[in-house]
């Protein structure tokens, strides 16, 4: 089972951390895999939720435990052929990843390719998935004896 950090957090919501570079450091330090928010302004790399907040290098995005979800169009662009974990979604039920995961949207079905995000957000009985992608991820290695 893939273990996501979702933007860093691992137990609970830190807004004021969360894509902070050092915060997601950290996270990948402690064993989990990090989707961080991506944008692409003026040549340039970013992290933040909303809007671009810390810049980081091509080379941050380039590790195989950070899943980057582009926020804006010109980020999905240039990470095509980056050699980077990618993706784009809204409040689609599913999008396809480059590595091949399905990235299901609360709530929603589940596969043994999905990676089941925030299901916290739903009520789900069983995980039959690839992965999990929480804001409170330690909890769910605890509880699942992950």
């Amino acid at each position: 089972m893939i273990l996501i950090s979702h933007r860093g957090n691992i137990s609970g919501r830190n807004i004021d951390m969360e894509n902070h570079p050092q915060y997601i450091v950290e996270t990948l330090n402690k064993g989990y895999d990090v989707e961080v928010d991506v944008w692409f302004e003026k040549g340039s790399w970013f992290l933040g939720h909303d809007k671009p907040m810390y810049s980081v290098g091509l080379n941050f995005l380039q590790n195989n435990n950070i899943w980057c979800h582009a926020k804006n169009i010109d980020a999905m662009y240039n990470l095509l052929h980056k050699n980077v974990i990618h993706f784009w979604h809204e409040k689609d039920t599913l999008t396809l990843t480059n590595n091949g995961y399905l990235w299901t949207y609360p709530g929603k079905p589940l596969t043994s390719l999905s990676i089941c995000v925030l299901p916290e957000w739903a009520n789900y009985n069983e995980f039959r998935c690839a992965g999990i992608c929480s804001d409170n991820i330690r909890d769910y290695e605890k509880t699942y004896n992950l």
